[in-house]
């Protein structure tokens, strides 16, 4: 059952806004789109005194608001935020307007207003090519493209971060899966990684040695190793373990460091290794009982000051053959 409207003042007020051909105009290009006062001038082929006083009307019965663009303001609908019977009375008002040939013309003109806008941004990306990069992370930083990729892990699977040090993937992943269990085997990065994920209940850190990961078998749909092979002993095994924990069908992935001939790096950081070649890293993986391993080396990152890298996945057969 609809509500009726038991103030007569409130509909006859509204009947009264909407007795008007521009300020239903108004309503019809604002419906579309947000637009300012010199725009809908241009549209409605009306002088600027006209347009600011309907707007006004519009305003003051809450049929529309504006905000604040640089010396602009910047009108758009409230139609969303009225009641029914306010709704119904304009969904009226708009069918009945919609075969104007003034409406149309206002329609040829606001998608060519559009057009003009879409033409300034092109204009700008042209010239903003060369310095983008620079411009968007000072603009808005980098997190937020990692954060739109982890977006496309499915919501339920478990990842083990192996070798997950003070948990800088951990805090990133743990917003986007269901479970994320971090192995290391140092006592104060651990502790680290806790105070880092402290706000994620779906986060356990686990101490031990990636030769021996604390995960039981089949357990997680992916894991990372994420520059930890290079302080291993023996990485041939912290693979195999990566593939022991992983279900059928999960996805091992590798970032670490390409060969280097660096010995004072290698000292500094605390290294067992300079690197790893990709087809050395391919059949290491391949012999962890992976399949279909592929190996490619990343691009340096502007200032980075290490030996570059390289990014390599794997995955568990989806069967087990018996």
């Amino acid at each position: 059952m609809v509500a009726l409207v038991t103030q007569p003042d409130a509909l006859l007020g509204w009947m009264d806004c909407l007795a008007d051909p521009t300020r239903l105009r108004l309503l019809r290009l604002l419906e579309r789109h947000e637009l300012g006062v010199v725009e809908l001038c241009d549209i409605l082929q009306l002088p600027q005194s006209t347009v600011s006083r309907h707007l006004k009307v519009l305003a003051d019965h809450g049929w529309a608001s504006s905000r604040r663009h640089g010396t602009a303001h910047i009108y758009r609908t409230l139609l969303g935020e009225l009641g029914q019977a306010a709704r119904r009375l304009w969904l009226l008002a708009r069918e009945q307007s919609e075969p104007w040939a003034t409406a149309k013309q206002d329609d040829l003109r606001l998608n060519r207003r559009l057009r003009d806008r879409q033409t300034e941004s092109q204009t700008f990306f042209a010239g903003a090519a060369g310095n983008w990069d620079k411009l968007r992370d000072n603009l808005y930083g980098r997190d937020f493209a990692a954060t739109a990729l982890l977006a496309l892990l499915p919501a339920e699977w478990v990842v083990a971060d192996l070798g997950c040090g003070t948990g800088r993937a951990i805090a990133q992943l743990a917003g986007a899966v269901r479970q994320v269990i971090g192995v290391d085997n140092s006592s104060p990065m651990l502790r680290a990684a806790r105070k880092r994920a402290e706000e994620y209940n779906n986060v356990e850190l686990r101490r031990g040695d990636l030769e021996a990961v604390p995960i039981d078998d089949g357990t997680c749909d992916a894991a990372i190793l994420l520059l930890a092979l290079t302080y291993v002993a023996e990485p041939a095994a912290v693979l195999r373990e990566g593939a022991r924990i992983l279900k059928p069908g999960g996805i091992l992935a590798v970032a670490d460091l390409m060969p280097h001939d660096r010995e004072d790096f290698r000292r500094e950081t605390g290294q067992l290794h300079k690197g790893f070649g990709l087809p050395d890293m391919e059949k290491m993986l391949a012999g962890a009982g992976l399949e279909a391993p592929r190996c490619r080396p990343l691009a340096p990152e502007p200032g980075a000051k290490g030996p570059s890298l390289f990014l390599a996945t794997a995955r568990r057969s989806p069967a087990v053959v018996k």
